[in-house]
């Protein structure tokens, strides 16, 4: 995993296919067909792969996906397979979903399928649900026209000053929607007609070739939408591929664009980089391509300070671990991903009102914590559910060396001290020093017998005691003198 990550991106890459025809001669079976509508300066001649030249087998979709196709199809629309399913199902890999796209307007779908729902501002989409499995429905988009197009309004668009798409419900043809696609690997369409494969970008050869490339210019398609810069390093490392160095050349340069993503669907895409098994990898491509400063200055910061310090270690062992359980099937939580990425922050920001307010050290922490998920929660919106996590798995590495009497065993009835042990685990492998002897106390204390747990705590002598605080004492009023009173 680490040659992954360090290796750097190719300075001499592959000859980008954008633009050239692809060789006919590779793949006997694959034909070239005019793409009219579609200027050939943008897009290559589509191909089309018959199924004799193809892996994908209707054995390997989904049986409900299979019905949405069908059904379009009798309805009289065409409905193809598309993007990501197409993409996983060729590598091998077992798709996470199908996605379905087709020349029938939402209204039209929803009138084809009683279990159906409309959702969607910034694009209108069908949602066809067959209890806990939802088939996407997508309408073909096609290209804007100009602000100042009086004769088709409904090719207008809505974008932001930057450019970034705000409302895209502009419906086209398959070669204009193949155009609006991000990523050629991403263009593929599987027709439940004569269950060809039709590649409009070149998509079959960057598969082969393992390369991330973006449709059309970069840098417009990265104003049109910041998260592809995003999806580009997630599906580099999801896929083990290397990104084009046309499409990641402009991402340190427009990395600042992703403030203007709203901050609920930026935390979603960022619970999909860190809690979906390529965790790591992710963080090391996001700070390769300047993409993580823009996300978390604030410990992008102390990164900066010490490349390899405390804060680098705990990171990324918190995210190695993350990889880990999901590889093994297990929960993971963004909390846990969180808290590790913003405690030294934390503890930056409490130390500093130590100092400059005297205040206690629970206040201290209290305030800083508030103050450092404020901030956050500007750009990326952290639900309360998982803020209120991290701070009690925060709040706990405070308690966790106070264990005399029965603070130790009062701790242990706490709902987030797993979650906190495991935290100062990751802590003490990060520091060592003292934290390591107190993971290694509350390792033994956790999994000895009744007898055990007293004769640890009565090891602890001084340690372990909590600091008396200190009282103010009230100053008498001064007594008056009784033989001078009226004098």
């Amino acid at each position: 995993m680490l040659d992954f990550c360090r290796r750097k991106l190719s300075k001499t890459a592959t000859q980008p296919s954008s633009g050239k025809p692809a060789k006919a001669a590779k793949t006997p079976a694959t034909k070239a067909i005019s793409a009219n509508p579609v200027p050939s300066s943008v897009l290559p001649p589509l191909q089309v792969i018959s199924r004799d030249r193809h892996a994908i087998s209707r054995k390997d979709i989904s049986p409900n996906a299979l019905k949405v196709l069908y059904r379009l199809k009798d309805a009289g629309y065409d409905a193809y397979l598309v993007g990501g399913c197409i993409r996983d199902l060729l590598l091998g890999l077992q798709p996470k979903d199908f996605d379905v796209v087709t020349n029938a307007k939402p209204e039209e779908i929803k009138q084809v399928f009683r279990n159906c729902r409309l959702i969607g501002r910034r694009f209108r989409l069908a949602h066809v649900v067959f209890g806990r499995e939802v088939i996407e429905v997508a309408t073909f988009r096609g290209h804007h026209s100009g602000v100042d197009d009086e004769e088709d309004s409904s090719k207008i668009a809505s974008l932001s000053d930057h450019g970034q798409i705000l409302r895209d419900n502009v419906y086209g043809t398959i070669e204009e929607d193949a155009e609006r696609r991000d990523f050629s690997v991403n263009a593929l369409y599987y027709s439940i007609k004569d269950f060809a494969i039709y590649d409009f970008a070149n998509g079959m050869q960057s598969i082969a070739e393992r390369r991330i490339e973006l449709i059309g210019d970069p840098e417009t398609r990265y104003r049109e939408d910041p998260v592809r810069m995003l999806r580009a390093i997630r599906f580099a490392t999801k896929l083990n591929m290397q990104i084009a160095p046309d499409t990641a050349r402009d991402i340190p340069e427009l990395a600042v664009l992703l403030k203007n993503i709203p901050a609920p669907r930026l935390f979603d895409e960022l619970v999909k980089m860190w809690l979906a098994g390529k965790g790591f990898d992710n963080f090391m491509l996001m700070r390769e391509l300047k993409v993580f400063k823009v996300l978390l200055p604030q410990l992008e910061k102390l990164l900066k300070q010490e490349p390899e310090g405390k804060a680098f270690q705990l990171v990324t062992r918190a995210l190695q671990d993350t990889d880990q359980r999901v590889a093994q099937d297990k929960p993971v939580t963004p909390a846990f991903v969180f808290a590790a990425m913003l405690w030294y922050p934390v503890e930056v920001r409490a130390q500093t009102l130590l100092i400059e307010s005297g205040l206690n050290e629970n206040d201290a922490l209290s305030i800083a914590m508030t103050e450092v998920l404020d901030d956050v929660q500007r750009s990326i919106a952290i639900p309360k559910r998982f803020s209120l996590a991290m701070r009690d798995i925060w709040i706990l590495q405070s308690r966790l060396p106070k264990r005399a009497g029965r603070r130790a065993f009062k701790l242990m009835e706490q709902n987030k001290f797993r979650g906190a042990f495991d935290f100062l685990q990751l802590r003490a492998a990060a520091e060592g020093g003292e934290l390591t002897a107190l993971a290694n106390w509350w390792q033994s204390f956790q999994f000895t017998d009744e007898a055990g747990k007293l004769q640890l705590i009565n090891q602890l002598g001084k340690a372990g005691v909590e600091r008396p605080k200190r009282r103010r004492t009230k100053r008498k009023a001064p007594t008056g003198n009784t033989d001078n009173a009226g004098s």
